[in-house]
């Protein structure tokens, strides 16, 4: 691969202005199919073929109301006051909502027929349904509703607005995530002693990341996609693409410094970062595509959508940044090192930090290891208790958190997460109404509403009001209980289903489909490794420092997120369970990442150790090679993720921060201080290999191979262009 690698970098630095022109040209076609192209994405997640999902189809067939985006107008009368007493307000309410554009149907909450009123009759709702999806509400259509809520606050009422209708489509990008990349900038200037290679460096991340996120906006042309799937390619594009540039443009200076010729350099690092690049970035891309394990369509979609993302990153790292490079020539480097030869090379300062860090380490190995693997598996305790849903909290102080309280305090908690049972068969409203009877006995019930028939007759709905709120675990276990008591209908067949039924479903799955991802995760990450350094136990040492870091990520995050530790610090407006996706969609994308830290960082010690070095001289040299690059890499990378905590949405947010805390650990303590320390306790075993695996074929990302390239030709090749 090193090879290869070393003529597609030549390439690159031979056409480098055709390179460059390719990659602008996709970057505006790119833009120009997002504007043409693009559709709407959805907030709805559920799963095909499960019974909540197939509830939703079939009411959607025999009802005509099924998945569609609907808003929930809560009007409260003034205190000593009831709703009749404001007729004609409600009523001028009501008719404006009708009269809006997109929307299917405004009920009254005083109509005779089906008043929606709490007992007191002093709160109740409209419900107004729109004729699109969840997620597909224009801004527009949700300021026309606001202006209409207005009218009637005008009249003295107190009104406020919830539902799926007032959902908006997250945003990418933002003023903290415009700081986490403005500290990722900060950190390459200082890496790199220039600001004009650091401006490159973030200028073609953002050129993948910006190609990546205009290609899924152009996949909502032609499919469904999850409202969070352009933050998270996003988000984790701009990550491995600065970082994927770094490890090039850093290979890049040292062998400049070392008084290699431009071209040579350009393939060079190509060839070395570039071979780590490429196998780092297949692990990220593998452990994303995994996730179709768990055999949920959005989620599928969201690991396929960051992969591609990922893969122009890779291909943009090998290809573009090198043609860069190759135009900026020694610019790159400091005035003192561009005037670096073959007889006099330029070395750099040398890091007294990193030498005496990692002698301590290797000194000190057995304390450094013991204190590591405990103080990560104190901050994994957490997981222990760690609760999912898919059901999310509105934004505090907003209308829709208005809107719930008045409603919970009206109806009863329960209220806002409603239960819905569909009955099928000949009979259905007879056999729903039969059924009624012990739902209502269930310890969980606040009530159930009467059953409403089909025009066909053949189907009728149940509501089933719980007593306790929407993401509590009484909720949860009533969906249970409700399935239970009705598995066995006499003369049809029920389905239980709404947001918690689906919330429920979802976890379910992913709480199934988690350790078997797990493994096949732990599994590629042994096979990987062993392929890469030749060595049983490296890969081990590697695998369990992964499993210590996902432990710690999991276990902070439940800490702060769900018994609200230091949650003022990252500006989260309510605890409570985990989104249902952060545990599976955490372990995948760390699991690239720190396999990235461990091949750069490894490779280096490996590369010493192959050349001769003893063991403890091997950790020492690549640690003191690699770690510089490493650390700002780890650096630059929580700051971008961090920048998606404080102000970002819902589902990204403890994402972010479980992402931005792996990173941390991982780099810090468990390459920096875990791996070392072992590597050094192991001292020649590490890099032992039983006989039955040396037939397995090996991966050159420290480019070896190159050394077999006859240095005339290197000169040659450069002195032609």
């Amino acid at each position: 691969m090193a090879k290869l690698l070393y003529k597609l970098g030549f390439g690159a630095y031979r056409h480098r202005l055709p390179v460059v022109l390719i990659w602008l040209l996709v970057l505006i076609g790119s833009g120009v199919g997002a504007f043409t192209l693009g559709g709407e994405t959805s907030n709805s997640m559920s799963i095909p073929g499960q019974e909540s999902t197939t509830a939703l189809e079939r009411i959607q067939e025999k009802f005509g109301s099924g998945e569609t985006a609907s808003a929930k107008v809560v009007v409260q009368a003034p205190d000593g006051q009831k709703l009749p007493q404001h007729v004609k307000a409600i009523t001028d309410l009501v008719a404006d909502e009708s009269a809006l554009k997109g929307v299917r149907s405004a009920t009254n909450p005083l109509d005779p027929a089906a008043p929606s009123v709490n007992r007191d009759v002093n709160v109740g709702y409209s419900t107004v349904t729109y004729d699109v999806k969840p997620g597909e509400v224009t801004d527009e259509q949700r300021a026309e509703l606001t202006k209409a809520v207005d009218k009637a606050r005008a009249a003295g009422l107190t009104v406020e607005v919830t539902g799926t209708a007032m959902q908006e489509t997250p945003h990418v990008g933002g003023p903290t995530e415009a700081v986490g990349v403005v500290l990722a900038l900060v950190v390459l200037a200082l890496t790199y002693g220039s600001l004009v290679t650091a401006g490159m460096n973030l200028l073609s991340a953002g050129i993948g990341v910006g190609i990546g996120t205009l290609g899924i906006t152009i996949a909502t042309g032609f499919m469904d996609l999850q409202s969070t799937t352009p933050i998270l390619a996003s988000m984790l594009g701009l990550a491995v693409g600065i970082d994927y540039s770094l490890f090039i443009i850093n290979r890049y200076r040292q062998e400049l410094r070392r008084g290699s010729d431009v071209g040579h350099a350009v393939a060079t690092a190509v060839g070395t970062a570039g071979s780590a690049v490429v196998t780092a970035g297949l692990t990220v891309v593998i452990a994303l595509v995994g996730l179709a394990i768990a055999g949920i369509p959005f989620l599928t979609q969201m690991g396929v959508s960051a992969a591609a993302t990922i893969v122009v990153s890779v291909l943009i790292a090998i290809t573009l940044v090198p043609a860069v490079l190759s135009m900026l020539g020694r610019r790159v480097l400091t005035r003192k090192e561009r005037s670096a030869t073959v007889e006099n090379p330029v070395e750099p300062k040398d890091r007294g930090v990193i030498r005496g860090w990692a002698g301590a380490i290797t000194r000190n190995r057995v304390v450094a290891l013991l204190l590591s693997v405990v103080a990560l598996g104190i901050v994994a305790i957490p997981v222990a208790s760690m609760d999912t849903t898919l059901i999310q909290k509105p934004p505090a102080a907003s209308t829709q958190e208005r809107a719930d309280q008045i409603l919970a305090k009206g109806f009863g908690e329960g209220f806002n997460g409603p239960i819905i049972v569909l009955f099928e068969g000949q009979g259905a409203a007879a056999t729903a109404t039969k059924a009624s009877e012990p739902l209502a006995k269930l310890s969980d019930v606040a009530m159930v509403t009467p059953a409403q028939p089909s025009q066909d007759g053949n189907a009728a709905l149940v509501t089933v009001i719980p007593k306790s709120g929407p993401d509590s675990t009484e909720t949860e276990k009533l969906v249970a209980d409700l399935r239970a008591e009705l598995s066995d209908v006499e003369g049809g067949k029920a389905y239980v289903t709404g947001a918690t039924a689906v919330s429920v479903d979802v976890a379910t799955s992913l709480d199934k489909a988690l350790p078997i991802y797990l493994a096949v995760v732990v599994g590629l990450a042994l096979v990987l490794l062993i392929l890469v350094f030749r060595s049983l136990l490296v890969p081990l040492v590697g695998v369990l420092g992964f499993l210590l870091t996902i432990g710690a990520s999991l276990g902070a995050t439940v800490a702060v997120f769900q018994w609200g530790w230091l949650s003022s610090a990252v500006n989260l407006e309510s605890t409570g369970p985990l989104i249902s996706l952060t545990p599976i969609l955490v372990i995948g994308i760390l699991f690239g990442l720190a396999m990235d830290y461990q091949i750069f960082l490894v490779s280096r010690m490996h590369e010493a150790h192959h050349r001769g070095a003893k063991p403890l001289e091997a950790i020492t040299t690549g640690f003191r090679q690699a770690a510089p690059v490493v650390v700002a890499a780890a650096l630059i990378m929580f700051s971008v993720f961090a920048g998606f905590v404080p102000a970002g949405e819902a589902t990204v947010k403890s994402i972010a921060f479980a992402l931005a805390v792996g990173i941390f650990v991982d780099a810090f303590v468990v390459r920096m201080v875990l791996v070392p320390a072992a590597l050094a306790l192991l001292g020649e075993r590490a890099w032992w290999l039983p006989k039955f695996l040396r037939w397995l074929p090996e991966l050159d990302v420290e480019g070896t191979a190159l050394d077999e390239l006859p240095a005339e030709k290197k000169k040659q090749e450069t002195v032609s262009v």
